[in-house]
């Protein structure tokens, strides 16, 4: 049985908490995926004091819809990997902020980039460093029991689910796994998404749903915006993937419409057109 939610991201942004739970409620999602971009609003979020996180806690419980992820995208701007020693404690700082604000809040699961590096040029001590400081980000989460998703990306680094797995090998944890993007791994031309899926069933703990562009020889693919059905994702195929292979847990639907003026159209839109063929390929959906 799955879940279907959606990212803060496709939500109106001039909403307040409770009304953007209850509005993913209605356009027919079961829970929301809390937004910590690069954004100096967003990151605030990391030292909300008690009052504020109590307040968030008792909009949940009042609508009804658990936030039951993070995205913790800020990492773009504060990479683990930084070669600039600043920064790279900067982001070990914002992952355990991170991780406290989810232990108060009933998030289970903080979604970290595979990025070494974002903005500044990758090398061999970038992923050195990534993963040194993703092993400090690991143990605090542990102590804290909330886990560590890499979510594949749109980026070779971590592209694949096997990829994180390769990871896992340096960092061995049950409290780091795998939140693969079905777009992110569909784009890429290296990649069997139907059978990195099968083989890293294990470590998958949430998956994002999105549509994409595929990279190709004269083409660097389109990783964002890309509306349901007009990318080169199969869907279909992919839910029957993981019908076949047992996958029981949460999808999260990926969009960047908040500050659109049909955001909550799209987003029935995008509700539609999953159940639709999550329904075909025969995984129950939970309500």
């Amino acid at each position: 049985m799955v879940k279907i939610g959606i990212n803060e991201k496709s939500l109106p942004f001039d909403l307040n908490w409770f009304d953007k739970l209850n509005c993913a409620k209605s356009c027919g999602f079961s829970f929301v995926e809390l937004s910590i971009d690069e954004t100096d609003a967003r990151m605030k979020r990391l030292d909300w004091n008690k009052e504020q996180r109590l307040n968030l806690v008792q909009d949940v419980f009042k609508s009804g819809v658990p936030i039951d992820t993070m995205m913790l995208s800020a990492l773009r701007k504060f990479p683990l990997g930084s070669e600039d020693e600043d920064v790279y404690e900067k982001s070990f700082e914002i992952c355990k902020k991170a991780i406290l604000l989810a232990k108060d809040l009933g998030i289970r699961n903080i979604q970290i980039a595979g990025y070494d590096e974002y903005y500044e040029k990758k090398s061999l001590l970038t992923r050195e460093n990534f993963i040194e400081n993703l092993r400090r980000v690991v143990n605090f989460a542990a102590e804290n029991q909330v886990m560590i998703a890499i979510e594949t990306m749109d980026d070779k680094f971590i592209n694949s689910i096997a990829k994180v797995r390769e990871v896992k090998k340096d960092i061995s944890s049950p409290w780091l796994q795998a939140y693969p993007d079905l777009g992110n791994i569909s784009a890429w031309p290296e990649n069997i998404p139907s059978q990195d899926l099968a083989e890293g069933l294990e470590n998958i703990v949430s998956v994002h749903v999105k549509d994409t562009i595929k990279v190709t020889d004269n083409n660097p693919g389109k990783f964002k915006n890309v509306p349901f059905g007009e990318g080169d994702v199969e869907f279909f195929g992919l839910f029957k993937t993981l019908h076949r292979i047992g996958y029981n847990g949460t999808l999260t639907v990926e969009m960047w419409s908040e500050k659109s003026n049909n955001s909550v159209m799209l987003m029935h839109q995008a509700h539609d057109f999953i159940l639709e063929l999550l329904t075909k390929a025969k995984l129950v959906v939970d309500k």
